[in-house]
């Protein structure tokens, strides 16, 4: 099956090669898609150096300026709709996810899911290095989620999910309305309603050495008061 990772950049020079080699290095013949929002870093550079010697693998959409999570993945998703990938999965470019556990999500997409959410908290609190308040922030907004949108996921603010094409077909991507992490609730909870099979594999989420997060207030505000309409919206 043609499996494509989308992964999303900003000033990322400093994970994004490695990134390549890893993914280059997995089983299963994974292509990617960074989508690059004009990195002043030179993020997107590095990329279309290695596009060069493995164009079949590794591809590259550039969009001038920082358009947000959700735009970047929309484009990424319309690309490989248009290519016919069947599985389009999304991650991270800091190795937070780690891309050895796409082998796993993409398993269940095969056997027994429409979507596979890589999820820090079905068994237990699994993530490493981050600090206590944002940890709490992580883990509570998961809980304020499945409380007012019945949705039964442990980590709806999920960014590693594996999703097979047709779940995305049947979503009207224009509809889409967050940007922020708010997005990844959004996706999920969409994909719930129309009826799709969702599961949460265990994984080991380690928050990035290299490189500077890009969560604001003003993205976690976006999520919190976006969770509130979801419920009242027609999908």
């Amino acid at each position: 099956m043609k499996k494509l990772v989308i992964i999303p950049t900003y000033n990322e020079r400093e994970n994004v090669a490695r990134m390549i080699d890893k993914m280059l290095s997995l089983e299963g013949d994974f292509e990617v898609l960074f989508v690059d929002d004009g990195s002043p870093d030179g993020t997107a550079a590095i990329v279309r150096e290695r596009m060069a010697l493995t164009p079949d693998r590794i591809h590259l959409i550039e969009r001038s300026g920082k358009l947000g999570l959700g735009t970047a993945y929309i484009a990424g998703f319309r690309w490989a709709l248009e290519r016919d990938y069947e599985l389009i999965f999304e991650m991270d470019c800091d190795f937070s996810h780690n891309p050895d556990d796409l082998l796993r999500l993409a398993h269940r997409l095969t056997t027994d899911a429409d979507v596979a959410i890589g999820s820090r908290y079905v068994r237990g609190v699994n993530v490493v290095n981050w600090p206590l308040g944002r940890l709490l922030m992580s883990y509570f907004a998961s809980k304020y989620v499945r409380t007012v949108t019945g949705m039964p996921v442990c980590d709806a603010t999920a960014g590693f999910v594996g999703y097979r094409a047709e779940v995305l077909r049947s979503i009207n991507l224009d509809g889409v309305q967050m940007v922020g992490y708010g997005f990844q609730i959004e996706m999920k909870y969409t994909a719930w309603k129309h009826g799709f099979r969702t599961v949460e594999e265990s994984i080991i989420f380690i928050d990035r050495e290299a490189g500077t997060s890009k969560m604001s207030s003003g993205i976690f505000g976006e999520a919190f008061f976006g969770v509130l309409k979801l419920p009242w919206r027609r999908v």
